[in-house]
């Protein structure tokens, strides 16, 4: 069952060079986690509620893998950054498969 790691940015980023240092790091932690990016800070709109000021939703063939590539120790060498540059919820969800 596919899932979806899921990140919230809840205000302006606040230290562009902490975020600099996280993609920078992050882009070096691809590895062979089978995760397809699938929304990376497009334009938002809110329906209800405030907008977040940005969202990543990343795709995992499984909720174990998801877990595995954000405790991977390149991951988490990177989330210190994303953490210092903005406030952030992140989340995994597992996907829905009818029938």
């Amino acid at each position: 069952m596919p899932a979806y790691m899921i990140f919230i940015r809840e205000e302006p980023v606040r230290d562009p060079e902490a975020m600099a240092e996280y993609r920078r790091i992050g882009a070096q932690n691809v590895g062979d986690f089978k995760m397809k990016p699938l929304v990376v800070y497009g334009p938002t709109e809110a329906v209800e509620g405030k907008a977040p000021d940005g969202v990543v939703v990343l795709e995992f063939p499984t909720v174990e893998d998801a877990k595995k590539w954000y405790n991977s120790p390149g991951y988490q060498a990177a989330a210190p950054h994303r953490l210092r540059a903005a406030h952030y919820r992140a989340v995994i969800v597992e996907g829905y498969k009818p029938g």
